[in-house]
């Protein structure tokens, strides 16, 4: 019974993917990747984006560097509880 119910927890944990952020309006990279690289940050670092959409919700989205330079959102949260500045910055 217990070498049965460890396969399945196997099998389970093995077809389990991880779900990529995909751009929104309002995403830097929502109409591709931008045109300009950013070449003195180093890979792997992380910064963030702020906005609102059409409807009036704030976002906040984390993007990270990849080694060929281009953006990977690695998190979105909707920024309900918090008011932009006049600069679109939390």
């Amino acid at each position: 019974m217990k070498r049965g119910m460890f396969m399945l927890a196997a099998i389970l944990l093995a077809s389990c993917t991880a779900v990529e952020v995909e751009p929104i309006p309002g995403s830097i990279t929502y109409n591709g990747q931008p045109r300009t690289k950013l070449t003195k940050s180093p890979a792997g670092s992380t910064f963030s984006h702020t906005f609102h959409d059409q409807r009036g919700n704030y976002w906040s989205e984390t993007y990270q560097i990849q080694p060929d330079r281009s953006l990977k959102i690695i998190s979105r949260r909707r920024a309900e509880d918090f008011r932009l500045n006049e600069n679109g910055r939390l």
